[in-house]
């Protein structure tokens, strides 16, 4: 069962049209299965020894995780920034953000581990976005729009 909070709806522009139309189609954003993806490689019962994934499901994940996080970090963004400026929620939630769009531009490296080390550096930072995301849905529904 999937709370409330979970699915939330998130602004989706598609198709050639969608340049020119002025009213996007809107599509709910998943946090259930981000969450999911995320605990495919940051399981919190795996041990550090354990084996990443082969390398075409870490490929799959690794595309997978980067589509989340363009997704949902204009939504963690617009949230932010409708926060009172100065504050630290604000604050913290846009440098999130920042950290998460700043993974989507690295690339694998073997110095940080190769791609296994760089999926789980996208992870962590989608799994930080989906805690904001759901902090400030919270916080959106018990003050109400």
């Amino acid at each position: 069962m999937t709370s409330s909070r979970a699915l939330q709806p998130v602004k989706v522009e598609t198709g050639p049209s969608a340049r020119t139309s002025s009213t996007p189609q809107t599509a709910p954003v998943d946090i259930v299965t981000m969450r999911d993806t995320v605990n495919r490689l940051l399981d919190p019962d795996a041990v550090p020894e354990a084996l990443p994934p082969a390398d075409d499901e870490l490929e799959t994940l690794t595309a997978t995780m980067r589509g989340h996080i363009e997704v949902l970090a204009p939504e963690v963004e617009a949230a932010a920034r409708s926060l009172k400026a100065g504050s630290t929620r604000r604050y913290t939630t846009l440098g999130c953000v920042w950290e998460a769009r700043s993974r989507l531009e690295a690339q694998p490296s073997p110095r940080y581990g190769g791609a296994p080390g760089y999926a789980r550096r996208l992870a962590r930072a989608l799994n930080a976005l989906c805690d904001h995301y759901e902090a400030l849905a919270g916080a959106t529904q018990r003050t109400g729009p």
